[in-house]
């Protein structure tokens, strides 16, 4: 099949940086060989970045597009053999600076970089082909190429896009060869594809490889062939990167011997491999991370002559260096300093489109109807004043509100739960002046432009990532609170670690251990984030396509305009509930109950109501008033210590038997339940057949012990003129007056805790058989 090239010799027109004193420790890092290592070899630095998605702007360890081009031209003065090569994912999921003038800022910096080719990333379709094909390519054509073999068109069943890039360094032809990640279906809108065909990654690379390297000049050569992959291992592992089950180590597997190295992307890993080949140079194989935090570098020793790579190695470069920066507030705070110098063009690029973002940052996008604020609590600022400090560890309006906009935006792809955790919040949504709210405003409530990751959980997984809210010991935040839509739930916060969520409800129903459900949560989160490791062992993820800010941005579309606001919503989705002294055998009927309640009102929120009901069987049985008081870092607020009296069943309580209790704040629509154990009946009758003067019945006894036992004796009374005279083979019955003493026969003494046994009884009545009161129930305990 014919192979879609394009060639170019090198270009040797790049800036020069000179090092200085920022750049001479990133330096110390290259080997900085002559151009031309002898006579006979060339050696070739190959530079590489993946996943970037237009982070143009510094913003702590993502050193910005300036510091990475610096990076670039210093490689390039120790070197002008180098090379500049792109992953995928250039645009996409970008910041603010970036996706409001559609990625162009980034194509621009790219371009002023130098970029000499990259591969195709699932993020370049985001849009559709049409924009890929009439936009995006077409704005960087005169500069670099994307690339993607393994993309066909469904019309003619030839390769859609450019597949293969060759590059001229001093004498050495240097084939590039692009490739997209095989799910690229699933990540994207599939309409905007529907006239693609993604193909199976290895062959298809491995079919321009042998065209390349078949010595028919006609279809293009190279010396060299380097893979730029939008696709990677799920950890930098090496266990990870040559599992042959998952598609990365599939690949690795099946990649032609030709192939010299390998530059991989999609899943943000920071790694370098060397993958042993027969009679060759080992393959070097890398992946930079991600947002151009880091720089991957592959240094390929080529003889000239031949044509084959004599000597390889492979490294990943920190472009910025963290350095302690204490405050009182944080003293183990530290700040990013660039490791190399800033290129000026770009900074002064980047700075436009920075201007040009505040303009278009101004656009309205809704009206809210009050504040919709982040859990706050007594802090102080770096000069030891008091000040209302953000919370990560209390429930938020905020958050549950980004919580139901991923979960609205994400209902398509059956999605029936949504996290969001506390960090990824970075300022309120204010109501001041007039409630609207600005592009920039929503912007910088989530500024990290996360792609939003679906994924299934079990429901008992779901538990484990809600426990994993109380942080491994330790940790400088010791609690984070998940914002939570399509979930509500109860927790003690006195109990264990790994038993403090007590129940769940997905909607309106009981959380099913055993079932499975689809979530979706921040690709940070999904990744298990903040050490919320157990949604990294969620099954069939995907990539929804889509992306936070765009998420919120439709939202309030379709909810804060045309004379509708948004409102923050004052139900809590989680209550802290702890019983006080609960008697091990359960309630009984007249027993008092107290119980601590707490995460009943949201700190930072107006109108909040503050007295909070409880009812058993729609009866109210108690009312107090909350305590909204923050307790720093915990979710406390809206607490309230609650006493009330078990009333009577008027049936008896069987083992195992609880009593719903529901617990609401009207004014807020906060509306959950707690259930009390009871304590069973520890005898009581059934199966009652009155004749005239006869009777017969089943007493049933239970062991209402914590204990097995072996022996047991039940005195008990009834009404005057009922005579019980047997128990059969069950038990020997022995009446005095109105006083009844049953005592066990044979093996049934033996009991184990909450188990019962029945007697079958025969007697006399006088009028009828009423009632069994219990008197005492003794025992003998084994052993």
């Amino acid at each position: 099949m014919e192979v879609r090239p394009m060639q170019s010799s090198r270009r040797l027109t790049r800036r020069l940086v000179p090092l200085t004193a920022a750049g001479a420790l990133a330096g110390t890092l290259i080997a900085a060989p002559p151009a031309v290592a002898d006579n006979h070899t060339v050696t070739i630095d190959i530079l590489g970045i993946n996943d970037f998605h237009g982070r143009v702007e510094a913003n702590g360890v993502v050193a910005g597009a300036a510091v990475l081009a610096g990076a670039v031209s210093q490689f390039e003065a120790a070197n002008p053999n180098t090379l500049f090569v792109s992953a995928g994912d250039n645009i996409g999921a970008s910041t603010f600076t970036s996706f409001v003038a559609q990625d162009v800022p980034t194509l621009d910096v790219l371009e002023l970089m130098d970029l000499d080719v990259s591969a195709l990333g699932n993020h370049e379709f985001d849009q559709g082909r049409v924009d890929l094909d009439d936009r995006v390519i077409p704005y960087v054509s005169d500069t670099f190429p994307y690339l993607a073999a393994n993309v066909y068109d469904r019309a003619t069943g030839a390769p859609a896009f450019v597949e293969f890039h060759v590059e001229t360094v001093d004498g050495v032809d240097v084939g590039f060869i692009g490739a997209v990640t095989e799910d690229l279906p699933a990540l994207v809108s599939p309409a905007g594809i529907a006239s693609l065909e993604t193909r199976a990654i290895a062959p298809e690379v491995n079919r321009v490889a042998a065209a390349l390297s078949d010595g028919d000049a006609a279809n293009g050569e190279a010396d060299v062939l380097v893979v730029l992959v939008h696709e990677g291992p799920a950890t930098a592992s090496e266990a990870d990167i040559t599992d042959t089950e998952a598609a990365f180590g599939q690949i690795l597997r099946d990649l032609s011997a030709e192939v010299d190295a390998v530059f991989s992307g999609h899943t943000h890993r920071v790694f370098t491999y060397e993958q042993a080949r027969d009679g060759r140079v080992a393959r070097q194989v890398v992946q930079g991370g991600q947002y151009g935090e880091d720089l991957a570098h592959i240094e390929l020793t080529v003889d000239r002559t031949t044509g084959d790579v004599v000597a390889a190695a492979s490294e990943v470069l920190p472009l910025t260096v963290a350095v302690p920066a204490p405050t009182p507030r944080d003293p183990r705070a530290v700040r990013y300093d660039p490791l190399y110098p800033a290129d000026a063009e770009v900074a002064a690029r980047v700075a436009a489109a920075t201007a040009n973002a505040k303009v278009l940052g101004a656009v309205e996008l809704g009206s809210i109807s009050d504040d919709i604020n982040r859990a706050t609590q007594p802090g102080t600022d770096s000069s030891g004043n008091p000040v209302v400090a953000e919370n990560r560890g209390g429930e938020s309006t905020l958050g549950n509100l980004v919580a139901d906009v991923q979960l609205w935006a994400t209902q398509d792809l059956g999605t029936e739960i949504a996290f969001m955790n506390p960090g990824g919040l970075r300022k309120d949504l204010v109501y001041a002046p007039d409630g609207i709210v600005s592009y920039l405003e929503a912007a910088e409530v989530q500024p990290f432009a996360n792609t939003l990751t679906v994924l299934t959980l079990t429901g008992q997984q779901i538990v484990d990532v809600l426990e994993e809210q109380w942080q491994p010991d330790g940790s400088s935040r010791p609690f984070l609170k998940l914002g939570v839509s399509g979930l509500t739930y109860t927790y003690d916060p006195t109990a264990p670690r790994g038993e403090r969520i007590t129940q769940v409800w997905a909607g309106d129903q009981a959380l099913d251990l055993a079932a499975s459900y689809r979530v979706v949560a921040n690709s940070f989160l999904a990744a298990g984030g903040d050490n919320f490791l157990t949604f990294a062992e969620g099954t069939q993820r995907a990539d929804s396509g889509r992306i936070d800010l765009q998420a919120f941005v439709d939202y309030m579309a379709t909810f804060g305009s045309g004379g509708s606001a948004v409102s923050p919503d004052l139900a809590q989705r989680a209550v802290g509930v702890t019983l006080v002294d609960a008697p091990a055998q359960g309630y009984a009927a007249g027993d008092t109950v107290t119980v601590n309640l707490a995460s009943l009102l949201f700190t930072g929120a107006d109108g909040q109501a503050s007295t909070v009901e409880l009812s058993v069987g729609g009866t109210q049985v108690a009312t107090a008033q909350l305590d909204g008081a923050a307790v720093p870092g915990t979710d406390d607020s809206g607490r309230a210590t609650v006493s009330f009296t078990v009333p009577e069943t008027g049936t008896p309580v069987l083992p195992g038997a609880t009593l719903e209790v529901a617990v609401t704040v009207p004014g807020n629509g906060t509306s959950t339940s707690f259930v009390l154990p009871l304590a069973a009946t520890t005898a009581y009758l059934e199966d009652v057949q009155a004749a005239p003067r006869t009777f017969s019945a089943t007493v049933v006894v239970t062991n209402t012990t914590d204990a097995p036992v072996c022996g047991w004796s039940l005195v008990a009374t009834v009404d005057q003129g009922d005579r019980i005279l047997t128990g059969k083979q069950v038990a020997a019955v022995r009446q005095t007056g109105t006083t009844v003493t049953f005592t066990p026969k044979g093996g049934f003494g033996s009991l184990d805790a909450g188990e019962s046994v029945r007697i079958p009884v025969q007697g006399q009545h006088d009028g009828a058989l009423e009632a069994l009161d219990v008197t005492s129930f003794s025992t003998t305990a084994c052993g």
